[in-house]
């Protein structure tokens, strides 16, 4: 390999590149910053509180960055859970599972704050990793999500 391309690979290697970032809310510590790029998508699972099923909020990020909410996938009806919807919204049933999902929420949120479940863990799909937040960081803890340019061992 020649010097160019070494000094290219090093180069880049230290360049910002953009990630999924969760961040304690209070202090901005990161605890994680995740690979993802614009068009992918990541979940958010967490077991309702009232009707004891699985809750599964999907984004994605669009070309300018920002997150969108794209769907809720639940089991149960009940407070807190969709029952009404938008005109632009649709419900549907998948027969296989018994999940009723919400399509066509395309909720734009620049960031958003999650409250780590006490009882019940908060899971991060991400690239076909799954993460328990509460291991990550830690019970009732305010998160901070949002999709940022991160240096590298930024913390």
């Amino acid at each position: 390999m020649n010097k160019n391309k070494v000094l290219v690979a090093a180069v880049l290697f230290f360049l910002p590149a953009e990630r999924l970032t969760l961040r304690d809310a209070e202090t901005g510590r990161l605890y994680a910053a995740y690979p993802l790029e614009k068009g992918e998508e990541f979940s958010i699972t967490f077991i309702h509180s009232v009707n004891q099923t699985p809750v599964t909020d999907c984004y994605d990020v669009g070309e300018d960055g920002m997150i969108f909410l794209r769907k809720t996938i639940y089991y149960g009806f009940g407070a807190g859970v969709p029952s009404d919807l938008d005109p632009k919204t649709r419900l549907s049933y998948e027969e296989e599972t018994g999940a009723m999902v919400v399509s066509g929420l395309d909720q734009e949120i620049p960031a958003f704050y999650l409250f780590v479940g006490t009882v019940s863990d908060h899971t991060l799909d991400i690239g076909g990793e799954e993460i328990s937040l509460r291991e990550l960081c830690g019970r009732n803890t305010k998160v901070h999500i949002s999709y940022e340019r991160v240096w590298p061992f930024q913390s």
